[in-house]
């Protein structure tokens, strides 16, 4: 089930993808079920938001792709290597990404993002998918220059827009052979299928678990493979995860 979250007429509701329409449903899904209003909506005629807001944060993984651990001059960590992304990053799809002065060398990373459904704190690895609304997309825009510069990653993936994420959330996605591309302009940057990350879904929320307390509608992102590259004014950035859909991003 694909769930939207988006603006229609000055008002912003949720939904479910139902082909070229949208269903509207009575209110936030993750807290209020799927009872629907009985109204639909064209998708063509819908704005498509974020699909989730986190409430708190923004959990991401570093090099959880052996290649791109590589290419970043490393190698990849035991444990995942958590940090966290300010949730006044998160933008929609068609939202821009906006470059910031302080930064020459910003960066695409295409990721799979794990949207959560419940308060969640030190989840068993085998009870991982209880936890789990969703599914959605995100790029986990990155100023390289500042990343190195700091020796921290805080303010170099901070950025308002540095986190664009949807453009739905998938409930019932299967990883199994899943792929995730991203492409800056239709030149594919980044291609891997889902299965090569070293760290899966599971590990990931039972080790970020340990540490923060996760709650309804917090993002996690997972990582990204080998490709990232520079993004300038004017491109245009897809990330495609087969089974969800494309996230798109105009560069401003």
């Amino acid at each position: 089930m694909k769930i939207a979250r988006f603006s229609h007429n000055g008002s912003i509701n949720f939904g479910i993808v139902d082909e070229s329409d949208i269903v509207v449903l009575a209110g936030d899904p993750m807290f209020a079920g799927f009872d629907t209003t009985g109204e639909r909506v064209p998708l063509a005629d819908a704005v498509l938001l974020a699909p989730a807001i986190p409430r708190s944060k923004v959990v991401a993984v570093g090099k959880n792709y052996h290649d791109h651990a590589k290419e970043m001059g490393g190698e990849a960590p035991e444990a995942p290597l958590l940090f966290l992304k300010p949730n006044t990053s998160v933008i929609g799809t068609n939202d821009r990404i906006v470059l910031p002065p302080q930064s020459q060398q910003v960066e695409h990373e295409g990721e799979l993002a794990i949207v959560i459904g419940s308060v969640a704190k030190n989840v068993k690895h085998a009870d991982a998918a209880d936890v789990i609304f969703g599914y959605t997309i995100a790029n986990d825009v990155t100023a390289r220059d500042l990343q190195k510069a700091d020796g921290q990653w805080a303010r170099a993936k901070g950025f308002d827009t540095f986190c664009p994420v949807g453009p739905v959330i998938e409930t019932e996605f299967a990883l199994g052979g899943a792929t995730i591309t991203t492409r800056v302009n239709g030149e594919v940057r980044q291609q891997a299928p889902l299965s090569d990350m070293i760290h899966s879904v599971a590990d990931i929320i039972e080790y970020a678990s340990a540490v923060f307390t996760l709650l309804p509608g917090d993002i996690i992102l997972t990582g990204t493979p080998a490709g990232v590259g520079p993004i300038v004014s004017g491109d245009r950035v897809d990330v495609e995860v087969t089974g969800i859909g494309t996230l798109s991003n105009p560069v401003a």
